[in-house]
């Protein structure tokens, strides 16, 4: 536990920000990263949840993909579905 403060306290001392708020931001970063990741494999988009999980961009790709990208696949989808419901209904 104590490596860990230590590491926590010299990222802090080179990058000239303060101890909390790196672990606010790294907080911020885990929760935008662990929403994304999670809404990416429920809608099986594999590609997205391989570059979600490899790049870090302090949570700004990850909210792009949850806000936009991600809704921009559901409304495409949202207009091809009455099209297969009507292709099953003339199936019976």
């Amino acid at each position: 536990m104590n490596y860990i403060s230590e590491l926590f306290t010299q990222l802090s001392e080179q990058w000239g920000v303060s101890l909390w708020i790196l672990v606010v931001i790294i907080i911020w970063s885990a929760v935008w990263k662990l929403l994304a990741l999670w809404k990416s494999a429920r809608k099986k988009h594999v590609v997205w949840f391989i570059l979600l999980a490899l790049i870090n961009t302090v949570g700004i790709l990850e909210i792009l993909y949850i806000y936009v990208f991600s809704e921009m696949k559901m409304k495409a989808e949202e207009k091809e579905a009455p099209k297969r419901r009507l292709k099953r209904k003339k199936r019976r």
